[in-house]
């Protein structure tokens, strides 16, 4: 994969409180207009017969960007504008969600709500060698579920060199290997408040002993409890080429999604990793070739 807030709401003229979800309201609601503008874009609308949103950009107010992003929201498909919010511009689904890239991240979901999710909950995401994108592949593949209307936790289980805090702007929380210590419960998750049904279980504090933390039986309970509260639970685990923590997880999740890079990692690798994943009587349900 190549590089994937709330606001008080003004007082609104009455035709744009008719529908809260109307063009004019959610541009009010998001500062775009004030409610001068709208009475000033409301006449134009009347006197033209034109949408309100065609009215507002005729004006100058808007820009065609702020119509899709208004539109996005009345079909409950939150994405943000460059520069919004305080994620990695490599989140290219919050950002970019019309782009190549994402289109491919839909097929991937597409093809894992088939074949993974419509009989399970939890899938962990891993790649062979480090470098290889799949913190980055595993953010972006959550945003996607989220803007499916799936209620999504990604759980950053590389307890070595997790990424997910600072693609998500989350530094200093607790997290994962917190929780399994008996150090936090799971108000450790946090809630990306910009996509509604998108939730982030950092790493925490990096533990000496991340294989063996990830191997007791408290990890599986942990993974039950999630199940019950979200849709889809996605954990982005430590490359292979570091340790075993990945078979700890696929063993107690039991559903593995292999992320290769193209012209860096060997064919003989992934064999390899999924040998040692069917071992343990868990699945490989597919893998994914990024390109950066």
């Amino acid at each position: 994969m190549t590089q994937p807030a709330l606001h008080v709401a003004p007082p609104q003229p009455a035709a744009a409180r008719n529908n809260d979800s109307s063009i004019g309201g959610l541009l009010l609601e998001q500062g775009k207009i004030t409610p001068e503008n709208a009475e000033t874009v409301l006449r134009m609308q009347k006197e033209l017969g034109i949408r309100f949103g065609e009215a507002a950009q005729r004006l100058g107010l808007i820009t065609e960007a702020d119509i899709q992003q208004v539109l996005a929201r009345q079909f409950d498909y939150p994405y943000l504008l460059k520069g919004e919010g305080k994620y990695s511009p490599q989140l290219v689904a919050a950002y970019q969600p019309f782009s190549r890239q994402v289109e491919t991240l839909r097929a991937i979901r597409s093809q894992l709500m088939l074949r993974w999710f419509s009989r399970h909950k939890a899938l962990v995401i891993v790649g062979v060698d480090s470098g290889d994108g799949t913190s980055l592949f595993a953010a972006n593949l959550a945003v996607v579920f989220s803007q499916l209307g799936e209620h999504t936790l990604l759980v950053d289980a590389n307890l070595r060199n997790p990424g997910q805090q600072e693609i998500f702007g989350l530094q200093g929380h607790h997290g994962l290997s917190d929780v399994l210590a008996g150090r936090a419960d799971l108000e450790a998750v946090a809630r990306i408040d910009e996509f509604v049904d998108l939730s982030v279980l950092p790493s925490g504090t990096l533990p000496p002993n991340p294989q063996e933390l990830l191997s007791r039986h408290g990890f599986g309970e942990l993974n039950n409890r999630l199940a019950e509260r979200y849709d889809v639970v996605l954990y982005d685990a430590a490359a292979f080429a570091h340790g075993a923590d990945a078979l700890a997880l696929a063993g107690r999740v039991g559903g593995v999604l292999l992320v290769a890079r193209r012209n860096r990692t060997h064919i003989d690798d992934i064999s390899y990793v999924a040998e040692q994943v069917n071992s343990l009587g868990a699945q490989v349900v597919g893998s994914v070739l990024v390109d950066f």
